[in-house]
Parts: structure tokens; C-alpha cells; sequence
């Protein structure tokens, strides 16, 4: 069992309580190591950072989606009013609706959301869901291929093989295992160097390819990729150009218009420290040199504030000298 190093410290009041350990790589713009810590090498579930691959199978089939359809369904929603619009709609698109759709019911991942149902009778459902997006462009390939929408999440399904052939190609690698993600689609696992190779491809495509035309969508529309208060659509609209994928058990993949690219993984999963070390990668990767660079809103995610009372006791921060020497 591998034994990654401290990537995260929570400190309390002057005192470190708790640590994070996990791996993490960056690409130069020309594919070269730049940046390893821990063991990237060693096969991970992406979970969500695998959507926006999957998105790109979806494409291979011919179905038609706006910019901000492709987003949603290349992302994680969360869950608002619109998302769900959105989704019921490339439902209908496809001449499907919501009773199609195989993930789970679920709260919306927007807290103000989810309350806002309670108070009005409402509850979960799939189309709240974070992963309903990704499950309905999966339904309309489907319905755009001539093949079965009933069994779409089945590992031998030609849309699930055609996504295992996308994450190969793009990963430059093989799976070496197949699990089921929580939003039961099949999911395929690679390493952490894998899926950064994965991001750098979707942005250096050509354009007007499947792999650019989910890159430049989800871009474009980071607000459909994640919600309209997430870390993911602040980050972008943060650094101009940038594609940012998270994905649970604290993943993070990201890549610059000019082909840098960097993934993160926090060995026991904590989403809490994924940010802060993503954002300490794209400062080690030269985050200086991209232009119009909100510094403010960087600064803002590279720390989580950890409350005392009424307060600040202290902070969620990558470990000290993190990407350096």
C-alpha cells in the first residue's frame, strides 16, 4: 500500500490537527513532467472528471446539444432551477422524459435549493440529481445511435464501450478496472498521469472536434458544468481558458488553453482539501503567466477558513513548501 505525502494541513489556533495525504501531477504545455508529488502513476477512480470523456462518446454519435446543453451534460450539477430545465430538455430533444433516466433520486447539491423544495412539499428526485445532465446526453446518444436506451448503463451497452474507448485513447492508457460510479453509469479506472493527458488532449484539439467542442462549452458555460456559487465555475472564471473537473473521493483535473495540465487526489477523499491544493498546482504551473488572472478569487480558494465561535480559529492550507524545490 502506497504511502502518499502530506498534501493538506488543517490548522486549529496555531495548532495542526488533522493532514491530508494524497498525489498529484502537472504537465508542461508540451506534455513533459513538470510537477510530481506522491504517486500519480497508481490507477484512481476520476468518478465525475470522467464526464467530460464520456461527453465526448456522446458526441461520436451524431446528437445534437447547444454549448450550454454540452456543459450540463459534461458536468455535475447542482441542481438548480435551470439545470433542471436544461436537462428536460435534451430529454424532449430526444422524444424521452424524465421517467428515462436511470440515476438515483437525490437532493439538489445547492443547499438553498434543497431547502427551498422542503419548505414547498418537495423531495428528492433524479432530475436534482447531479449526474442527470450526463444521464439524459447519455439517453439522447442513445436514441441519435438506434441503440437501446433501457440498458444504457450497462457495461457492454455501445455507448459504454465507446466510452471506454475515448478514456483509452485520451489517457493514452488502458483501464485497469471498471467500477460503478454513484450515479450508476459504468466507470473506468486510470492513473492520475492518465487523466491529466486526458485534459490536455480536450483542450488542444482541433477545433470544432468532439473533444474541443466539450472543452470550449464547458468553458464558455462554467456555470452549467457545476452551479452558479461552485469552486469549479469560480476557478474559471477566475483564469481565462481554464477547464476544471472535479470529481468525488477528491479529485480534481484541470488543464490551460495552452495544453498545461494538472490532476489532483486526496488519498481518504476529502473534497474539503481538494481545492486549496488544486489551486497551489496551478500557481506551481506558472499561473502567473495567463493573463487577466483574477488574483483576488485565487486567493479567496487557496484556504479554507475553518470556524471558531463566531470566528476564524484557523484554516484548511497545502502543506508547507507544497510543489517546491
Amino acid at each position: 500500500m502506497r504511502v502518499n505525502p502530506v498534501l493538506v494541513e488543517v490548522e486549529r489556533s496555531g495548532f495542526v490537527e488533522s493532514w491530508h495525504r494524497g498525489s498529484a501531477i502537472g504537465l508542461a504545455a508540451d506534455g513533459s513532467t513538470a510537477v510530481r508529488v506522491g504517486e500519480p502513476e497508481a490507477p484512481i477512480f476520476p468518478r465525475s472528471a470522467n464526464k467530460p470523456m464520456q461527453a465526448v462518446a456522446m458526441l461520436s454519435t451524431g446528437v445534437g446539444l447547444s454549448d450550454e446543453l454540452l456543459a450540463l451534460a459534461a458536468g455535475s450539477h447542482s441542481g438548480e432551477d435551470f439545470h433542471v430545465e436544461g436537462t428536460e430538455k435534451i430529454l424532449a430533444g430526444a422524444g424521452l422524459s424524465a421517467e428515462a433516466l436511470r440515476c438515483p433520486a437525490q437532493w439538489p447539491l445547492e443547499q438553498s435549493v434543497g431547502l427551498e423544495l422542503a419548505r414547498s412539499g418537495g423531495g428528492e428526485s433524479r432530475l436534482r440529481m447531479n449526474c442527470s445532465g450526463k444521464h439524459a446526453g447519455m439517453l439522447a446518444a442513445c436514441v441519435a445511435a438506434g441503440w437501446p436506451t433501457e440498458s444504457y448503463l450497462a457495461p457492454d451497452h455501445p455507448l459504454q464501450l465507446a466510452v471506454r474507448d475515448v478514456v483509452t485513447r485520451l489517457a493514452g492508457e488502458e483501464p485497469v478496472a471498471v467500477g460503478v460510479d454513484g450515479c450508476g453509469a459504468p466507470l473506468f479506472a486510470v492513473s492520475a498521469n492518465g487523466v491529466a493527458r486526458a485534459f490536455r488532449a480536450l483542450v488542444l484539439a482541433e477545433p470544432g472536434s468532439p473533444e474541443r467542442r466539450v472543452a470550449d462549452a464547458m468553458r464558455d458555460y462554467p456555470q452549467w458544468t457545476s452551479g452558479t456559487g461552485r469552486e469549479e465555475r469560480r476557478l474559471m472564471d477566475a483564469v481565462p481558458g481554464l477547464l476544471v473537473k472535479c470529481g468525488a473521493e477528491g479529485v480534481d483535473a484541470f488543464s490551460f488553453a495552452d495544453g498545461r495540465a494538472g490532476v489532483v487526489k486526496i488519498d481518504d477523499g476529502a473534497m474539503r482539501a481538494r481545492t486549496p491544493v488544486t489551486v497551489a498546482l496551478l500557481r506551481a504551473l506558472a499561473l502567473d503567466t495567463v493573463p487577466g488572472v483574477d488574483a483576488g478569487t485565487l486567493a479567496d480558494l487557496a484556504t479554507v477558513r475553518l470556524r471558531g465561535g463566531d470566528g476564524t480559529a484557523g484554516e484548511i492550507r497545502p502543506a508547507d513548501g507544497l510543489f517546491q524545490g
